[in-house]
């Protein structure tokens, strides 16, 4: 295929077909894979997207946490009961407020996430080494892109009736 080919309308757009029919089918096996991981923890799906926020985000309030996760307080209150009786969380003063309580995960907890994705990571690492730098500026600018999009969509299909 010629350069040409390769950057025609028709081209552009079955590429992009087949990027969005591919989607939902790599979004269906990370879904799995959280699935499994958050039983293997003791803990359902919706505790291990609050531990998995608490990591990339670090410790915050509660109500934080619901907002992240798409949860009522009283859920997200029920959510860290569980979180920490699995020891991965802990409920610490926040130091600027006497009121307020900080939700923190556990060096427990984050070593038994971590363990569990040790093996994708290690597969991901090995696949990327594959591309060259161009194209995993393209694969980064993808994946903030439409985490950015889903974002988005959350937002707006929360925000209607």
């Amino acid at each position: 295929m010629t350069t040409n080919e390769q950057n025609s309308p028709d081209t552009s757009q079955s590429l992009t077909a087949q990027v969005i029919e591919a989607l939902p089918d790599w979004i269906t096996h990370l879904i799995q894979l959280n699935s499994l991981i958050a039983t293997r923890m003791g803990v359902v799906v919706t505790d291990f997207h609050c531990l998995h926020a608490l990591q990339q985000d670090g410790p915050t309030t509660a109500s934080a946490l619901a907002e992240r996760v798409g949860l009522t307080p009283g859920s997200a209150s029920r959510m860290i009961d569980r979180l920490a009786a699995a020891g991965c969380v802990r409920r610490v003063p926040d130091p600027g407020s006497r009121r307020r309580i900080i939700i923190e995960p556990t060096d427990e907890g984050l070593d038994r996430i971590n363990a569990y994705y040790a093996g994708l990571t290690a597969r991901t690492r090995e696949d990327l080494a594959a591309f060259n730098d161009d194209e995993l500026h393209t694969l980064l600018r993808f994946v903030e892109v439409f985490r950015l999009s889903a974002i988005a969509e959350v937002r707006q299909l929360r925000s209607m009736p």
